[in-house]
């Protein structure tokens, strides 16, 4: 059984679609990030970047139980737990794994940024908009370039890759994105979509998703000085 502690954000259903995808028994404890859950010192043990998703496996690799934090490492974890969605040819493997870093590295943290100064900036900051819409389209091309010559991010078979990448996009309206502008990441797009684990996936902990309008408490534990303090 896995302890998967986490919030329906893209970076939780990441985790969501591949516990989905691969069967694993998995037990959902909600983190509450507008409640300040994700600063708990219980929940630090586990994820010391006070950021979820992380997870307790108490069938580990030893069979004793073990920690992961991290939902890049989390999607290597658990590929290489259950040899799914992680090819063994060590060439494939690479290509999967590139495309994985191209998540965690850019996507992420790029379409996260156009997201917030978007929609949840407490004033607007044209130049902030500018840089990250601009950054945002500029990465949809690299996938839908990508993806004019391969099925998936990661090749020609589905992979830890596509799930990474997959929950970032499904906001792509608040990235100043369109999709018709890129075919190729639209025909990925709604494959993906249609995946009845996928589909499972994005409903874990939907009562609790944003609705995008947030409180002043809750903007003060997600963007606030709380998430500074030494700990």
């Amino acid at each position: 059984m896995i302890d998967l502690y986490t919030w329906p954000t893209p970076n939780g259903h990441k985790i969501h679609i591949m516990l989905e995808e691969t069967g694993l028994r998995y037990k959902v404890i909600p983190i509450n990030i507008g409640a300040g859950d994700q600063f708990d010192p219980e929940f630090l043990k586990i994820s010391p970047n006070n950021k979820m998703p992380a997870m307790v496996d108490h069938e580990g690799p030893d069979g004793k139980p073990i920690s992961v934090f991290e939902s890049g490492a989390m999607l290597i974890y658990l590929a290489n737990k259950t040899e799914q969605f992680f090819p063994e040819d060590p060439r494939a493997r690479y290509e999967v794994l590139q495309w994985l870093m191209f998540q965690m590295g850019g996507v992420g943290p790029m379409l996260g940024q156009a997201h917030h100064f978007i929609k949840y900036a407490p004033e607007p900051i044209p130049y902030a908009v500018q840089r990250y819409t601009n950054e945002a389209n500029r990465l949809y091309g690299v996938m839908d370039r990508r993806l004019a010559d391969s099925p998936y991010l990661g090749g020609k078979d589905y992979s830890i890759a596509d799930m990474a990448t997959f929950p970032w996009t499904r906001s792509h309206e608040n990235q100043n994105v369109d999709l018709a502008n890129y075919p190729h990441f639209k025909r990925w797009f709604d494959e993906i979509s249609e995946r009845p684990a996928v589909k499972r996936g994005v409903e874990v902990l939907a009562e609790h998703r944003s609705t995008g309008t947030i409180s002043k408490e809750q903007r003060e534990m997600l963007f606030g000085d709380k998430q500074y303090q030494r700990r």
